[in-house]
């Protein structure tokens, strides 16, 4: 399990690898192994091909529609699709705003309950 705390209170520079975007996955998961072209996965799944090409390029996310259709053609489920994408989304995040995040919570109930921090502060 991801300790999402931890990650969020991480410098950028300090973390080993680059979010990975669902369409890094896709491209090099699924699409490589089985010898499919962006334009085939869109016909086949009735999804312009646009929108394929953008995931692919990491320039546009899963969607729930998406994933749907992804999770349907490669026989896995559209959650998987919606977890990559989420775990995408939180890492951005982390690296974006996770010591501002950290600053503006810097406790969590756990350290309410244990008396290190103050229930008004």
């Amino acid at each position: 399990m991801t300790d999402w705390m931890t990650i969020a209170r991480e410098a950028p520079h300090e973390r080993d690898l680059a979010p990975v975007h669902p369409g890094e996955v896709l491209k090099e998961e699924f699409l490589e192994p089985y010898e499919l072209s962006q334009y085939e996965l869109a016909r086949r799944t009735g999804m312009p091909a646009q929108r394929v090409g953008q995931i692919v390029h990491g320039k546009r996310s899963i969607t729930a529609d998406t994933a749907w259709r992804l999770g349907m053609f490669f026989d896995n489920s559209p959650q998987f699709w919606l977890n990559l994408q989420a775990h995408y989304d939180l890492e951005v995040a982390a690296i974006e705003h996770g010591e501002e995040l950290a600053e503006a919570v810097p406790y969590t109930v756990k350290d309410i309950r244990a008396g290190k921090a103050s229930r008004a502060g």
